[in-house]
């Protein structure tokens, strides 16, 4: 009795030293010292403030306000609502305000695109108060850069780090002007990385919860080693302010822009010319692939490096110079940063197999003309397996759609197979199961000939933009 109890004791005095010193272990993971880090690169992080002039020439409209004397009762209340329109209107010039740091030490400056646009006048403030008029070297819309350049010499510089070293979970730290307020430092970790947004398909975003929020926007985001590895550009808001999701353009994507603009002062992407979508479970398996990776081709433009290279709608590009692709949002910041004219290996999956195709890549066309060649109506067949009725396009809308001697359209969709894929009335159907659909006769032929109990990937137009659905045949 006395040896348990003996025991016990010792068990209870092993416990509490155990426990003493579990706070010590947790005192011993204390958050990183930023004080040093901000005291050393905030010299070159510059305040940006920009004017835009008004347009004399078209003034914006104006209330006509009588001419009421200020004794008036009346002087009063026009004054509180309509405010300085009783003076006319105001001239003044509107400005903003943005962050920036200096690249090199000749007065070559980053910002954001999206904070020198139209900008009349751009203002450079140093931390040593100095104020710098600067010019505009170049900018690139797509990624939201801009390049500046400042009359000075001997500037502080910023180091450069590397965005793909960067992992989910480590510390960063953005240096800018929040509201106007100079170098004011926010920390917090990085949340995810090649996040894509809309609009941005050829930036993959360093996604953190660092505090950013208007006058941010062109600011560094460094790493603990006092590395830049992004330049904050925006974030998710649905008030206008901070709400925990800031987004980054990696530095690499930074460079290539810099260096591209005071080389040859534009910008160039590389360019493949086909129009693509994530690869689902279903279409994984209509697919005859093991799991959904890859993007999914739905559409190759005419005349582009794809199509010289052979690649069609229904393959799925699995691997792009030897880096494979997850996600179809994987695809696009790979193909743009590579170089114009450069032949590349391209591995796909088309019919459940593997296949390698070299091709030479392109330069991305402007906006207006990619909209154009992205932007893709008899007899009518009856109900069949998949409950779904279609009809023959008329001459006038294949033109319309440039679809020459294929494709029909859907006229009624009831429940079944068809409405259940997301296939709807007025979709286009230009191929089922990686066959061309001429007309309403050959889609009906087509249907039958399917394989029950299999799902097959169907390619349909909608709102101008090809979409590929998978759709389950159903077992007879």
């Amino acid at each position: 009795m006395v040896l348990v109890q003996c025991i016990r004791t010792a068990l209870v005095a092993v416990l509490l030293v155990v426990g003493w010193q579990w706070p010590s272990m947790a005192e011993a993971r204390e958050l990183p010292d930023f004080v040093q880090l901000a005291e050393d690169n905030s010299p070159a992080v510059v305040n940006i403030g920009t004017s835009v002039k008004s347009d004399a020439k078209e003034p914006a409209p104006q209330l006509q306000i009588p001419d009421i004397p200020e004794d008036s009762p009346l002087h009063d209340f026009f004054k509180k609502f309509f405010g300085e329109g009783m003076e006319g209107p105001d001239l003044t010039p509107r400005s903003s305000l943005g962050s920036g740091f200096i690249i090199s030490n000749d007065g070559y400056v980053i910002s954001n695109f999206h904070v020198v646009k139209d900008a009349d006048e751009i203002n450079v403030s140093l931390s040593d108060r100095r104020v710098f008029v600067a010019k505009v070297i170049g900018s690139d819309e797509r990624s939201d850069l801009a390049v500046l350049k400042i009359d000075a010499q001997d500037l502080p510089v910023v180091r450069l780090g590397r965005a793909t070293d960067l992992k989910v979970g480590e510390w960063v730290l953005a240096i800018g002007s929040p509201f106007g307020f100079d170098h004011s430092v926010t920390a917090g970790i990085v949340s995810a990385k090649g996040r894509a947004l809309p609009n941005e398909n050829y930036v993959p975003f360093i996604q953190t919860d660092v505090a950013i929020n208007p006058g941010n926007s062109g600011g560094p985001l460094f790493n603990l080693d006092g590395e830049v590895v992004g330049v904050n550009s925006q974030i998710y808001s649905r008030t206008g302010g901070f709400m925990g999701l800031s987004f980054a353009i990696p530095v690499e994507v930074v460079m290539n822009v810099y260096h591209q603009i005071r080389d040859k002062g534009k910008v160039s992407r590389g360019w493949l010319g086909v129009l693509i979508q994530e690869v689902t479970r279903e279409l994984a398996e209509s697919f005859g692939m093991d799991k959904p990776h890859g993007a999914l081709v739905a559409k190759v433009l005419p005349d582009s490096p794809a199509a010289a290279a052979g690649i069609k709608p229904g393959d799925v590009i699995v691997k792009f110079n030897g880096v494979e692709i997850d996600l179809s949002s994987d695809l696009p910041p790979l193909v743009g940063g590579t170089e114009v004219g450069k032949k590349i290996p391209v591995e796909i999956v088309r019919d459940g197999k593997s296949l390698k195709v070299d091709l030479e890549i392109g330069e991305l066309p402007p906006e207006e003309t990619l909209k154009h060649a992205s932007s893709d109506k008899a007899d009518t067949a009856t109900d069949n397996r998949l409950k779904i009725a279609v009809k023959d396009l008329t001459d006038k809308q294949r033109e319309e759609l440039e679809l020459p001697g294929h494709g029909v359209v859907v006229e009624r969709v009831q429940p079944g197979p068809a409405r259940r894929a997301g296939i709807r009335k007025g979709d286009i159907v230009t191929m089922i199961d990686d066959e061309r659909v001429k007309d309403a006769k050959h889609f009906k032929e087509l249907v039958e000939a399917l394989p029950a109990g299999k799902s097959v990937p169907i390619l349909v137009q909608r709102a101008g933009q090809p979409i590929f659905l998978a759709i389950k045949v159903p077992a007879e």
